[in-house]
């Protein structure tokens, strides 16, 4: 990782605030000559940080720009960006598990129970593995094919969706249960289901950050 001196540092702030500016108004608002500041500025230039147009001025260079989306992105948290819960019940059959994913165009539901605490989840893999040469699958209730808590990985609202899309690289998942947990004390017991982030919100996130004006 590039290392720069205060000086180039400032340069950089100043231009966050003035761009486009040329070097010499730089140079006043440092208080030091133009010359003093012609190999930083070249520095900053070569590593993208700053751009150069003649008559013009320095502006903001993509590198900076980029590393601007990046840590907007670091201080997003996942109650942000979640969506709405796609649940269903432990005791819902498979042939209706199979019609709630198809409706709502999803990859797997949660399980809750009747007070919407997290059970596990059911995903489209678990369903069809079920349901091939099975012909009583379709009336058997989802909460024998499910991922039961504790296996079950959830993110809560208040963390980062940066450890969301780290929680879903790891553990391969495609979205996570949004969990409140309830009780200190034996929170995988308690948590309350409260939204649900998947891979789509990730990337719609990222999108809008690469391409916000």
């Amino acid at each position: 990782m590039i290392e720069f001196t205060n000086r180039q540092l400032d340069i950089v702030e100043i231009l966050k605030k003035h761009e486009p500016i040329t070097a010499g108004q730089i140079a006043d608002m440092l208080g030091v000559s133009k010359a003093t500041i012609r190999s930083d500025l070249a520095v900053l230039v070569m590593t993208g940080y700053l751009e150069a147009k003649p008559k013009v001025g320095y502006f903001l260079g993509k590198t900076t720009k980029n590393e601007g989306i990046s840590n907007q992105t670091q201080n997003i948290k996942v109650k942000d960006v979640q969506g709405v819960p796609v649940v269903v019940q432990g005791t819902t059959t498979v042939h209706d598990a199979v019609i709630s994913l198809f409706l709502e165009n999803v990859g797997s539901l949660i399980v809750v129970d009747e007070n919407s605490y997290l059970e596990g989840i059911v995903s489209r893999k678990d369903l069809l593995k079920v349901t091939l040469g099975n012909a009583n699958a379709a009336s058997m209730p989802v909460n024998l094919v499910m991922t039961r808590q504790p296996n079950v990985v959830t993110i809560t609202p208040e963390e980062t969706v940066i450890e969301a899309a780290r929680k879903m690289i790891h553990f391969q998942v495609d979205s996570l249960p949004v969990v409140n947990n309830s009780s200190e004390d034996n929170p995988q017991t308690t948590q309350l289901v409260v939204g649900r982030i998947t891979k789509t919100n990730m990337t719609r996130l990222l999108l809008e950050g690469m391409t916000e004006s």
